[in-house]
């Protein structure tokens, strides 16, 4: 199956688990996953959240940003791989411009 995420519309998610601003996502959804290409402007976040049921990687394309995993704050820029596992809560901050 081949999944053209730059064909996908875009939606705007305000305030993604609680954080600041909105994030325009393309994404697809099924039963068992949910592969998602996210803009978060600058000053935008995620906020934190825990995954209960899955874990979740984020791979930074452009842009700088920092996510908080289990407490520990990382630094994020393109070609970096961020990877929340299973029962650990993260967030993710655009602190760049």
């Amino acid at each position: 199956m081949i999944l053209d995420l730059d064909k996908m519309s875009e939606t705007a998610i305000k305030n993604y688990h609680g954080g600041d601003k909105d994030i325009l996502a393309k994404m697809f959804n099924d039963e068992y996953n949910r592969i998602m290409k996210a803009k978060l402007i600058p000053g935008a976040s995620v906020g934190m959240h825990k995954h209960e049921n899955n874990s979740e990687i984020l791979f930074v394309i452009s842009g700088t940003g920092t996510a908080i995993c289990n407490g520990s704050k990382e630094k994020l820029s393109p070609g970096v791989c961020h990877y929340c596992p299973k029962g650990l809560s993260h967030a993710v901050n655009n602190d760049g411009t």
